[in-house]
């Protein structure tokens, strides 16, 4: 599978390692990536010779070049700019799941892969238990689902605080609004379960730990489930989990799997 990268920070540099020098999945391969950023060129060569990748500058040329797959893992803005485009050719993989808390975008997006028979794909991400939600909800049956999200003080400000303090408490939807970076999680369990409105966010900074820790709790007429996740932050960036990064290189190998778990 030849694979289109729009994104080089801390989880495309990891995905351009893991596949093109590690070959850790032998039929993957990051042949193009795309940046229109003439402040990316420079870097982006540099890795082009590392990594063996052909950059693009121009969104239709690199549509174009082969690609069988489109990964994002840019920002927000870029899912807003690009991800219509890219669907009406290609399937994509977006990480930056927060921008889905646009409803208009989400149903574009829809309803263009649909008439085009491209795929949306969303990796769980920092998070687990989607396949949880999704199936106790199947038939309506959630109540209510719950996220926190406690992280090192470096991951979500740049302020100093002695103890733990709730930045954020509120709905999925405006979670995402007020921390873009660090709330995809709460997009992505919104979406597999009772939606963005519906589905309530905790946001904390403690100064006591080390890790990305999210803590999801749903109920439903299926019972109760509760389920914790211990994330250590990507070396490169605070704001990421590690987990992030390998829930990529999950996804990319179910796509082409024979027998699917979950």
């Amino acid at each position: 599978m030849k694979i289109g990268l729009i994104g080089c920070g801390s989880i495309g540099n990891f995905l351009l390692e893991k596949l093109n020098q590690e070959k850790l999945l032998p039929d993957y391969q990051i042949c193009s990536v795309f940046d229109d950023r003439d402040s990316r060129r420079i870097k982006l060569q540099r890795l082009s010779e590392i990594y063996e990748f052909t950059v693009f500058q121009d969104l239709n040329q690199f549509l174009q070049s082969g690609v069988d797959l489109v990964v994002e893992c840019a920002n927000i803005k870029t899912v807003n700019d690009y991800a219509v485009r890219i669907v009406e050719q290609k399937d994509l993989l977006l990480i930056s799941i927060g921008a889905l808390a646009n409803a208009s975008l989400y149903d574009e997006l829809h309803s263009v892969s649909k008439l085009n028979g491209t795929k949306v794909y969303l990796p769980s991400g920092a998070i687990g238990g989607l396949d949880v939600i999704k199936t106790a909800n199947i038939m309506g049956g959630l109540n209510s689902v719950s996220l926190v999200s406690r992280k090192p003080l470096k991951a979500l400000s740049n302020e100093q605080f002695n103890e733990e303090t709730v930045l954020f408490e509120g709905s999925a939807k405006n979670a995402i609004q007020k921390f873009p970076q660090n709330a995809n999680v709460a997009i992505v369990l919104s979406l597999a379960g009772i939606g963005i409105e519906r589905t309530s966010v905790k946001i904390i900074a403690d100064p006591a730990v080390n890790k990305n820790i999210h803590t999801i709790r749903a109920e439903g007429v299926f019972g109760e489930v509760d389920i914790i996740v211990q994330n250590n932050p990507s070396e490169d960036n605070a704001k990421t989990s590690y987990l992030t990064a390998l829930s990529i290189l999950s996804s990319l190998k179910s796509i082409n799997e024979q027998i699917t778990i979950g």
